[in-house]
């Protein structure tokens, strides 16, 4: 049993307030999850020929200042990092395929959690509200978020196996259910050259839609693909960099509920995550049905 939330504020004033309004969501799905926590969120994107990489280090009294130092070496160009914690965000002119590999072979201990123009990701241990303050979720700002509280089935507690999973650039979903053909899927990506790095059931199917994506599907495309593909009960939540999508398997048995209004668009597995919003008493409030796709455009 997990617990995700997702957000997506229609009015640019509104977009400041954005972790404000999320994190009570967060904390109230704790009881679906309280072994761990994480967030996407999307700001407005940088420029077309720079990327940011969300990184996270063992260690809060890691050496940003000298991962810095050795990245600009490197690269001869000029980059930035904005530190919270032992997680960081590099923003630079150089390409994930450039950077991965770098940073696989010299900072074996840093995780790369994300790469793309308008994502960032944070993910911990820990009881969801503490983890919320630890990253003061609460102070983050954007057009869109997908959050997510685990209580781990299938692998182990661990940073990396935290939700949300991503793939690709600006592309990430949280997952709350059991696939159960996940290395069918996996053996299916990797003889297409797609690696893995966990052995949780999401990353598969994280890395099953990002793949449908490059091969020329639109999302929603992929995530019809996806009901033929996929074998389990699940309900996904999936961010890029202008949308929120919601699917359901063919049963429906993983809760979710949506609330819309002129100001929003607010996801959670239970409504008691959303009776904070305003304008909730107001609010288009549904339950999403089995094999819909269900998309809101930034």
């Amino acid at each position: 049993m997990c617990g995700i939330v997702g957000l997506l504020v229609k009015k640019p004033e509104l977009r400041e307030s954005l972790g404000r309004m999320m994190v009570p969501m967060l904390v109230e799905m704790a009881a679906r999850g309280p072994e761990s926590a994480g967030l996407a969120v999307f700001t407005g994107p940088i420029g077309a020929d720079r990327r940011k990489f969300s990184l996270y280090a063992p260690s809060w009294s890691y050496d940003w200042a000298g991962f810095e130092a050795a990245f600009i070496r490197h690269f001869g160009t000029h980059a930035s990092i904005d530190i919270c914690g032992n997680h960081a965000v590099l923003e630079c002119d150089e390409s994930a395929a450039r950077v991965k590999p770098w940073l696989a072979a010299t900072f074996p201990q840093l995780h790369m959690l994300a790469a793309g123009r308008a994502m960032d990701i944070y993910k911990d241990i820990g009881h969801p509200a503490a983890v919320a303050d630890r990253y003061d979720f609460s102070s983050l700002t954007g057009t869109h978020l997908v959050g997510h509280t685990r209580m781990a089935t299938e692998s182990a507690v661990t940073p990396d196996r935290a939700h949300p999973f991503t793939a690709g650039e600006d592309f990430c979903l949280v997952h709350n259910g059991t696939i159960s053909n996940p290395y069918m899927i996996r053996r299916k990506l990797e003889h297409r050259g797609i690696r893995f790095e966990t052995d949780n059931d999401t990353e598969a199917a994280c890395r099953y839609l990002e793949w449908r994506m490059r091969e020329g599907d639109d999302l929603e495309t992929a995530l019809q693909k996806g009901f033929e593909e996929l074998d389990g009960f699940y309900t996904f939540l999936i961010g890029t960099g202008d949308k929120l999508a919601l699917v359901r398997d063919a049963f429906a048995c993983k809760p979710a509920i949506v609330a819309e209004t002129d100001d929003y668009v607010a996801v959670a597995s239970e409504f008691r995550a959303l009776a904070h919003l305003p304008g909730i008493d107001h609010a288009k409030l549904f339950e999403p049905m089995p094999e819909e796709i269900y998309s809101w455009k930034v």
